[in-house]
């Protein structure tokens, strides 16, 4: 148990989570990265950066990703 929460034991505990589902994937032999949401992302990525080059409008984005 920590005795106080701040952004340092904050975190410290986010790191061990982290390196947790690490060291499960590589025991369970799972791509942990390859993930759909991931995939999603890498083509929205190509999509914005075309936009973004060419000058134009944003395109049909939820408002997080148009801003």
């Amino acid at each position: 148990m920590m005795e106080e929460l701040t952004s340092r034991t904050l975190g410290a505990l986010i790191a061990l989570y982290e390196h947790s589902v690490f060291t499960q994937g590589i025991l369970w032999g799972i791509d942990f990265i390859d993930q759909w949401g991931v995939e999603l992302g890498k083509v929205m990525a190509v999509r914005i950066i075309k936009e973004l080059e060419e000058g134009s409008e944003a395109g049909v984005h939820d408002s997080g990703t148009a801003r």
